[in-house]
């Protein structure tokens, strides 16, 4: 599935026909260039599934965790600065993307390894004329 988002006024539009495609799936691999919109589209979908807490990218983090309205817990990773995937091991990445809560994950290629053969891969890409694309393979 592709979408094409032509302004931020469009993208939770697409996040919520996004949450729709994918059901109850749980671990996203969210792929693009830095700058092309990946925190943005987190934030999009955040709000689309009632999250309360203000999204922000979990670059120094690693790790954000979002609280929905229903009391739900859904996790945004951002593996930017990991440089081994022993680092990523380090803080029990196996209890977020096993434990049944969705999972958003900036930079996967640096875990590929490690992801679950149930990953979505949604890459992003910027167009020419500064459009976004998003696809989605299940």
């Amino acid at each position: 599935m592709k979408w094409t988002i032509n302004n931020l006024e469009e993208i939770r539009d697409v996040a919520r026909e996004f949450l729709e495609y994918v059901g109850d799936r749980k671990i996203f691999a969210l792929y693009g260039a830095m700058g092309v919109g990946k925190t943005t589209f987190v934030k999009a979908v955040g709000a689309c599934a009632g999250v309360t807490d203000d999204i922000s990218s979990p670059t120094f983090a690693i790790i954000n965790e979002y609280q929905t309205k229903t009391g739900k817990v859904i996790y945004h990773f951002d593996f930017y600065r990991i440089n081994t995937i022993a680092e990523a091991m380090d803080f029990g990445y196996e209890e977020y993307f096993y434990g049944g809560a969705p999972c958003f994950i900036e930079w996967p290629e640096k875990i590929d390894e490690l992801l679950p053969p149930e990953t979505v891969s949604c890459l992003f890409t910027e167009l020419p004329d500064g459009r976004r694309e998003l696809e989605v393979k299940l």
